[in-house]
């Protein structure tokens, strides 16, 4: 298929792009013949919404096979595991129009308290990117994308949607970006997915030293890089360091913080020589990040099937308009 046309389109329609159109679908621009695509869960089977509104409630979900988790197949040390799983998941993917399987999780095991350690391989950076790099290869050759997550240092469940992992270079290149950087490396994935937390005091979804001279600049990474779903706070920041796709959405407040700075002239267009893709010149302050206080009323309204056991700004911010909610809550992370 030919690369869509977007020279012609609006300003505000190329920044629509740049946020999802739902819970688990981006944006579609039909005039330019760019369809919208899936991105679904996970690591060991897909997650599929069960009804119209797109939202992942466990009750609702689609039938689906159950895959040994990260934890089981990294405990036999097969890297033939490790690619079985991946092409099973790939062919299931395909089967059901799902464009990015939301894994694999690679982060490293650093507290036996992490909620995720199931979903991840190991305390092995070495044994972890091994056998993501057989799962990813394994699942795109069935035609899918992957995403390899969460990038980086998301190892805890204390305030992991907050936390900042404070840790010296040497310690996150030999130990936590290791994995990662043997299967952008090795497997070249279509997606990495940037994590909720801080890395030395700066959200991993607007750190550029992270998301563009390392992941882009140092590995070569190409693909595309999405955030965890409520992970971005400030969409200018977070496009400015390098993140492609901010998810969910839509976010047409968020779309209109990238808009307002190119339309001032405090970011500059980017030229076919200009800085690495993901990455545009900001030359003006980022944008305020938004309280409850400047959220719509609506927002701070549960109009959303999710379960009512769920606090109300945490339905809030899963609902289509709660983008507007994630200086203050999160959505359902992925």
């Amino acid at each position: 298929m030919p690369p869509p046309e977007l020279d012609g389109l609006p300003l505000e329609r190329k920044a629509a792009l740049l946020s999802g159109r739902s819970c688990t679908r981006t944006e579609a621009i039909d005039e330019a013949g760019l369809p919208s695509i899936a991105l679904l869960d996970g690591p060991n089977g897909l997650r599929r919404p069960g009804d119209s509104s797109e939202h992942i409630d466990p009750r609702r979900s689609l039938p689906a096979t159950c895959f040994p988790p990260a934890v089981a197949v990294a405990s036999s040390w097969d890297v033939g595991v490790a690619a079985r799983v991946g092409a099973a998941i790939g062919r299931e993917a395909r089967a059901a129009g799902t464009a990015v399987s939301l894994g694999p999780g690679v982060n490293i095991k650093r507290s036996p308290l992490c909620g995720r350690n199931f979903e991840y391989y190991s305390e092995d950076p070495l044994l972890a990117g091994v056998l993501a790099a057989a799962h990813v290869r394994a699942l795109q050759e069935r035609g899918p994308g992957a995403s390899v997550k969460h990038f980086a240092a998301n190892n805890q469940e204390t305030g992991r949607k907050s936390v900042s992992a404070d840790v010296d270079e040497r310690t996150l290149r030999e130990i936590y970006l290791a994995a990662f950087e043997r299967v952008v490396r090795e497997a070249d994935p279509a997606t990495v997915m940037a994590s909720y937390n801080r890395i030395n005091g700066v959200h991993a979804c607007e750190n550029r030293w992270l998301l563009t001279e390392v992941l882009r600049d140092e590995w070569g990474f190409t693909g595309a890089v999405i955030s965890d779903w409520g992970a971005v706070g400030d969409r200018a920041a977070a496009l400015a360091a390098g993140l492609d796709l901010s998810m969910p959405g839509p976010d047409p407040d968020g779309d209109a913080e990238i808009v307002a700075p190119v339309r001032s002239a405090r970011w500059t267009r980017r030229s076919s020589t200009g800085p690495p893709r993901g990455s545009p010149r900001w030359s003006g302050g980022p944008a305020p990040r938004r309280t409850a206080a400047s959220c719509p009323p609506r927002c701070w309204t549960s109009t959303t099937s999710w379960p009512s056991s769920w606090p109300r700004s945490r339905r809030c911010c899963s609902a289509t308009n709660g983008a507007c909610c994630r200086s203050t809550a999160s959505g359902a992370s992925r």
